[in-house]
């Protein structure tokens, strides 16, 4: 599944939903697998229609996490704030199922950080 924008932590990094890619077919995995998948992220990205570098990384299902950035070190650092909402989203929807982010507790918490008027 998608890992939804729950909390502000999330938000600082990710300006909404990290997306989940379908599965590869049979095909796209024994044929090529690593351009196959790549294929899946930029399918994924381009019918979600957000922009890459507003969310840095896709989770591929049956595979993980991929994440990107303007350097080695911020894709890296990405992987590691992925991980850490994700383990922060199961606790929250564990204790409330109906858990969600307002849009305006979401782009306070982004362009703060990346908009505009940085803070």
């Amino acid at each position: 599944m998608s890992i939804p924008a729950l909390g502000t932590p999330h938000a600082v990094y990710f300006y909404g939903d990290i997306s989940c890619a379908r599965e590869l077919s049979e095909e796209e995995v024994m044929e090529a697998y690593e351009l196959n998948t790549g294929k899946v992220i930029i399918e994924t990205i381009d019918k979600m229609g957000y922009d890459p570098m507003a969310i840095p990384g896709i989770v591929v299902k049956n595979y993980g996490s991929f994440s990107w950035g303007k350097s080695l070190d911020n894709a890296v650092y990405n992987a590691v704030v992925i991980e850490k909402v994700a383990g922060m989203d199961i606790k929250t929807l564990l204790l409330n199922p109906q858990a969600e982010m307002k849009q305006s507790v979401l782009d306070k918490h982004y362009m703060r950080k990346h908009g505009p008027n940085v803070y």
